[in-house]
């Protein structure tokens, strides 16, 4: 009876776990649920390496350590040079070569190792750069050259983990389980986000250099475990002795290959236009709720939370559509759709003093973010071959990481260019006001956002005639068919 009952229970249990529990129901016999969460956990480092370049260290450095704030967004903005080469990294990690038998786990690796050496280095850089204690014997130089190298280090490594993890991430799932596989490991990334900043906050709320200097080496350790439990036995091994394969095509056979595929270029315009759209604001939405809606510190910390829960239900949300069979460029249309009201709320969220809707459009915003990123992503691991899998989610990354950079730095430099100029001309000055620069940069987003839904139209229609399916396996590069990941295989 015991033994009935206990059955009877387990089952109950594992037929709940695909209705209640995300993306469970992605999991395979060769990859159960607990191996694809190990593998997550390199976004978890991602997450926190973003949470610590952009956001504990940006205060930190201005506060502080009395960094010039044009030299902290130099730093900040450097990582962000090296996001065009991911493209060369995806396609590096699918022809690479290796003595035993992997292609995903040596740049895994290898960005693991830039982002420890970076973050060993950057808290003494920090320290010289803001002349703290007796760092100001040190020459100016070193501090500021250490620094750039620092997070170069950290921000090119970080972009390495990322795309050479989630190629492995396709490589290990089968093409209809892409779109959870996408919700997972941005959730995951979502995840490490809201626990680095609530743990950094935490360590360093009385702020002394020994304490910095600890944080920092912590992170670099931390990166370490979580990307080396990440990796253990998820590629399988294939040795190359006595296998014949035919040389590999260069990089830029590749990708005249690559863009030769039907709208590639359109796709990558699109997934440019739609971050650039949702990025613009991401350093104006808390400083818009401080000058314009008078919140406090505490206040617009929070704004930062309601983002990223936004994220997490948009993400939720574009799993749960794209696994019924959802169209991604459908749903990456009605994401920007999302986008125009948002902006809307929010621009009329200081006029009206509604802190209502600056609330609702900073949720919305977090929400079609994640839906597009999500559909974007998940288009493209879908419509590459498998040989190109590395190169295809290199070029969304190269263009998404790219985009949101420069929109961030646009974004900033056109609120404080239309302030200047209203105050300068003196035809302007009855436009004049502490909301002018905003509103300018949240229209310009809102004008982005209806251009990407342009651009979008011949996609949407194609999905609508059926024409616009997944690219077939059958064209993998001749000499690649047979260098695909076998799970059961893995840990050879």
């Amino acid at each position: 009876m015991i033994g009935k009952l206990k059955r009877r229970t387990l089952f109950t249990l594992a037929s709940l776990g695909p209705r209640y529990m995300p993306f469970a129901d992605v999991t395979s016999p060769d990859l159960p649920l607990s191996r694809l969460l190990r593998l997550s956990l390199f976004q978890v480092s991602v997450g926190m390496t973003l949470v610590l370049l952009i956001g504990t260290l940006n205060r930190v450095m201005i506060v502080e350590l009395g960094v010039p704030a044009t030299i902290v967004a130099v730093m900040i903005a450097l990582p962000v040079l090296f996001a065009p080469f991911r493209a060369l990294i995806g396609y590096k990690s699918d022809t690479h070569r290796c003595e035993l038998g992997w292609r995903r786990v040596p740049f895994v690796w290898k960005g693991t190792l830039y982002q420890f050496g970076g973050f060993a280095i950057m808290p003494f850089a920090l320290l010289v750069l803001g002349d703290a204690g007796q760092a100001h014997l040190a020459p100016d130089w070193l501090g500021l050259s250490s620094a750039a190298l620092a997070f170069l280090l950290v921000g090119a490594g970080a972009h390495v983990v990322q795309t050479a993890g989630l190629a492995l991430a396709t490589d290990l799932t089968p093409p209809e389980s892409h779109p959870k596989v996408v919700g997972l490991m941005y959730v995951a990334l979502l995840l490490g986000m809201i626990g680095s900043a609530l743990l950094f906050g935490a360590l360093l709320e009385d702020f002394v250099p020994g304490r910095l200097v600890q944080v920092i080496q912590g992170a670099a350790v931390a990166c370490v475990l979580l990307n080396g439990i990440a990796l253990w036995k998820q590629e399988a091994r294939r040795p190359p002795r006595g296998a014949v394969r035919a040389p590999d095509p260069s990089f830029a056979e590749s990708w005249a290959r690559f863009c030769a595929g039907e709208h590639t270029v359109r796709r990558l315009v699109i997934i440019g236009l739609g971050t650039m759209a949702f990025a613009m604001a991401d350093v104006l939405l808390e400083p818009f709720g401080g000058q314009i809606l008078n919140w406090s510190v505490s206040a617009t910390t929070k704004l930062t939370a309601l983002l990223a829960f936004g994220g997490l239900v948009g993400f939720a949300f574009a799993s749960r559509v794209l696994a019924r069979g959802g169209h991604p460029y459908r749903l990456a249309r009605d994401a920007a759709v999302v986008g125009i009201p948002a902006f809307v709320l929010v621009i009329l969220a200081g006029p009206s003093g509604l802190p209502a809707a600056f609330l609702a459009g900073n949720f919305l915003i977090g929400f079609g973010a994640a839906v597009f990123g999500h559909a974007t992503l998940t288009a493209t691991m879908s419509s590459a071959p498998r040989s190109q899998a590395g190169l295809a989610l290199g070029a969304w990354g190269a263009v998404q990481a790219t985009a949101a950079g420069v929109a961030v730095a646009l974004g900033g430099m056109l609120r404080d260019g239309v302030d200047a100029m209203l105050a300068a001309v003196e035809a302007l000055q009855p436009l004049a006001g502490p909301a002018a620069g905003y509103v300018v940069v949240y229209g310009l987003e809102i004008v982005l956002l209806v251009v990407a839904i342009l651009a979008m139209l011949p996609l949407v229609r194609r999905s609508v005639r059926g024409r616009d399916r997944p690219a077939d396996a059958a064209e993998d590069a001749p000499g690649l068919k047979d260098d695909r990941p076998l799970a059961d295989a893995a840990g050879r």
